[in-house]
Formats: structure tokens, sequence, C-alpha cells
């Protein structure tokens, strides 16, 4: 058996379950989300708990189990609590301002970079120099925080740009000059 995919998930107070045929739909206090799982992976809605089985051991099933499970176990987490990405901003004259669906990026470059905001994510800057990106789709936060890291990566020679709260990165020796 798959080490994650025998875990059962542990529905909270709150938070409805139901599977039809291939397509499982959780709802909870902070939205609704639906996945079509894999036509050979069974889901069962038992006893408060969701339980993941397969039909054979063989390395496509045991793949798809831990991979259904913890998408599973993502969607009820999403709708309970729901998952948060936090991004800094790094050099001088650099800041973000989230109004209504968009956020402007000043980057140093000679135009503003505006992001369109994608529904269900909301987007935060308590800061000028700090993002919080909110959703319950954890595919979609993470996906949203990626596109706006990669308008300016952070560079390893002075650091500036766009990074994950808490990333390191490396800096580099500049050129020497005899």
């Amino acid at each position: 058996m798959s080490r994650i995919g025998k875990n059962p998930i542990n529905i909270p107070a709150g938070v409805k379950a139901q599977v039809s045929g291939s397509n499982i739909t959780i709802e909870g206090a902070k939205g609704k989300l639906s996945r079509v799982i894999h036509s050979r992976i069974k889901v069962q809605v038992k006893d408060n708990q969701i339980v993941v089985t397969r039909p054979t051991n063989s390395n496509q099933d045991r793949s798809l189990h831990g991979l259904t499970r913890n998408l599973i176990y993502n969607m009820v987490k999403g709708v309970s609590e729901g998952f948060n990405k936090e991004l800094e901003i790094k050099g001088v004259g650099f800041r973000a301002q989230a109004s209504g669906k968009s956020l402007n990026l000043q980057l140093g470059f000679s135009h503003p970079v505006v992001f369109t905001i994608p529904e269900g994510i909301s987007i935060e800057t308590p800061k000028p120099v700090q993002i919080v990106i909110k959703g319950i789709d954890k595919e979609k936060v993470g996906s949203v925080a990626a596109k706006i890291r990669s308008f300016y990566k952070p560079e390893p020679y002075k650091g500036k740009g766009i990074r994950y709260k808490d990333e390191y990165v490396r800096h580099k020796v500049g050129k020497a000059v005899a």
C-alpha cells in the first residue's frame, strides 16, 4: 500500500464531501471545490472520513493512489482553512499595490507591470514590498505566486527581485577589477 494513499482523510466540522461517479465535490465555509478523479481510483465517504483505494498494485495505480489522496486532502484543507503564499520585493524603488482586480508592480522597468488577479484568488499588500496571495485552491495559489515571481526573479549579484518569503538567494561575487 502507498504510505500516503492508505491514510484516510478526516472531514472537519462544517465540510461536506460528495462523490458521484468520478467527480468529488468538497464544500466548506470558504467555498466549494470539485475535481475529476482518475477512473481506476475509488473514493468513498464513510464515517466522516474519505477513503481512497486502488484496484491493483501496478506502478500507475500506486502513483495515482497517493496523488489522488493528496489532491483531495488539499481540497478539504482549502475549503476549511485556505492557503496563502507570501512574496517579498527587494530593490530600490520596487513596490507593489493591490487595487480592485489588479496588482500594480513597479519593478524598475520603464513601465509598471499590471497583473490581473484571477477569479478565486485575493491579493493583499500590507506593505509596499510585501504581497500576500490567498485562496482555497492550492494549485491556483501556487501558480499565481510563481507567475508574479516570474516578472522579476531574484538575481544573484545584488539580490534584487521578487522572492518567496524566507527564500534563500545565493549571492555571487561580482567582476574583479584589477
